[in-house]
Parts: structure tokens; C-alpha cells; sequence
């Protein structure tokens, strides 16, 4: 087993030490094509974002809302494929070998490379986790047992629905860390109600387990402020992405990498850092 698996678990440890909140962002790859999503991870990196979430491409992302969604199609129309964007995550490791790599997607695709051929591959490329947003918990067994041999993290997420029985199963299947979501609809979609999200992480940290991030319903510095003073990560996609869509190539990166800058800045300062 490689050294990999604790790439997430030294990056939390290392900002609980620091007194900070994860920031996780969240891109598709491929979009919209994969030598800009190369330069964009090391640009959010550089901004400060300190996990890497990204999106594989798929015909149906059933999770996201528009913005993610016409993220897919324009990665799909180049023909962006899993075995791409591990291939990604490859060229990234070259110049990056510290910040943690979450893969974030559907389950066919990773069904159809087969569960020991895709944990091999994205361990080799240098992967730290998976959140396979399709994967029941009850009947992920094989699945978790697959990656964890290769020392993959498997990210699940936990809705406002789940109730404590179900959250509770969720939280003991998880690591790396455990995903809320944070508003009953799809990515980018209404904004949250931060009180009672407040509450229910409270609860899911008590839960014991992995740390506990929150997305779906962050898209602005200021959302990012309010979560961060009671979460242990900030997860912002489609806020990110909107960005990248502003304006081609450079300027795109630049908007998208100046967001995630204010992100930093504001998320910083609510957890006075």
C-alpha cells in the first residue's frame, strides 16, 4: 500500500494545527479541455484551496444542477473520459505530490473499467479519493473493501434527509472525510439555511469519524465565512465554474482562481486566522 491514503488526513490535521477550515474546490474535468484543467488545479491550489475535487464527466450527473451539468456536456464533446482525467491527476502529481485529489462522479463509469483495475489505476496516478455520488452505502462493501487495499478514501455524502440511523451508517462508511449536503436539490441550486445546516453538522461531528464537509449551497465569500466557523471543510463548485465560464482561456482561470482567493480570505478570517 502506498503512502497516498494520508494525503487527506495530514491535510486536516495540518489546518486543525493552523486553526483553518478546508477549503475544497470543485472543477470538471476536461472542461473545457484538459490542458486547462491542468493549469486551473495548480492556479486553486496557488489561491487557496486545499483539497482538489474533480468532476468525471457523465452523460447524466443526476447531483448537479445547470452550471455542472453544461460543465459535462462541454468535457463529453471532447470526448473526456475516466481513464483521461486519471491521466490528469498523473501530470498534476509531477509537479504536485502534496495536495489531496478527490475523484467526484457516477458509478457506471467506474463499473464498466471494474472495481480493481479503476482502484489500481487511480491509486497509480495518484488519486487520494473517491466520491461515487450513486453508490448506496448498504450495498458498498466490495466497493470501499477494493479501494481501501490501494489506500483510497471513499467520500460519501450525507443529505437532510438521511435521518440519524442512516447518517450514522453513512458517517462509519466514509473517510477521508464525510460530504454534507447541505440543501434537498442539486448542485448550485437555493441557497442553504446556514442555521440549521449548523445544527445538523454539529450533529454529524458527533457522530465521531471522518471530518465534515459542506456543499451544495455555497456560492459566494460570504456563505464560505458563515460555514467555515462550524464546519471542517467549505466545498464550492459551481460558483467556481461560473467563473471559468466568464471569459475564455487565461481570463477564465484568472476569474476562477481570483474567486477562490476571496474564498480563502474570507473563510480565514471567520475562523480568525
Amino acid at each position: 500500500m502506498s503512502g497516498q491514503r494520508k494525503r487527506i488526513a495530514e491535510c486536516f490535521h495540518r489546518l486543525q494545527a493552523e486553526g483553518k477550515t478546508a477549503l475544497i474546490t470543485f472543477v470538471t474535468a476536461g472542461d473545457p479541455d484538459l490542458d486547462t484543467s491542468e493549469q486551473l488545479m495548480y492556479e486553486l491550489v496557488e489561491a487557496g484551496a486545499d483539497i482538489l475535487e474533480l468532476g468525471v464527466p457523465f452523460s447524466d450527473p443526476m447531483a448537479d444542477g445547470p452550471v455542472i451539468q453544461q460543465a459535462n456536456e462541454r468535457a463529453l464533446a471532447h470526448n473526456v473520459s475516466l481513464a483521461n482525467v486519471m491521466e490528469l491527476v498523473a501530470r498534476f502529481r509531477t509537479q504536485d505530490q502534496q495536495t489531496p485529489v478527490v475523484l467526484m462522479g457516477y458509478l457506471n463509469p467506474i463499473e464498466r473499467m471494474g472495481y480493481e483495475e479503476f482502484a489500481s489505476a487511480a491509486q497509480n496516478a495518484g488519486v487520494d479519493g473517491v466520491l461515487t455520488v450513486d453508490m448506496p452505502v448498504e450495498e458498498s462493501g466490495n466497493y470501499r473493501a477494493t479501494l481501501s487495499k490501494v489506500g483510497l478514501d471513499t467520500v460519501f455524502l450525507v443529505a437532510p434527509t438521511s435521518g440519524p440511523d442512516r447518517s450514522q451508517m453513512i458517517a462509519d462508511a466514509s473517510s477521508g472525510f464525510l460530504y454534507y449536503v447541505s440543501v434537498k436539490g442539486v448542485t448550485g441550486g437555493i441557497k442553504a439555511d446556514f442555521s440549521q445546516v449548523r445544527e445538523t453538522v454539529e450533529g454529524l461531528k458527533a457522530l465521531g469519524g471522518a471530518p465534515v464537509g459542506v456543499g451544495f449551497g455555497i456560492s459566494s465569500p460570504e456563505d464560505a465565512a458563515i460555514v467555515a466557523a462550524f464546519s471542517d471543510a467549505v466545498v464550492v463548485g459551481s460558483a467556481i465554474i461560473k467563473q471559468l465560464e466568464s471569459a475564455p482561456g487565461q481570463a477564465g482561470i484568472r476569474a476562477a482562481a481570483d474567486l477562490v482567493g476571496q474564498l480563502r480570505t474570507a473563510m480565514d478570517a471567520a475562523v480568525g486566522v
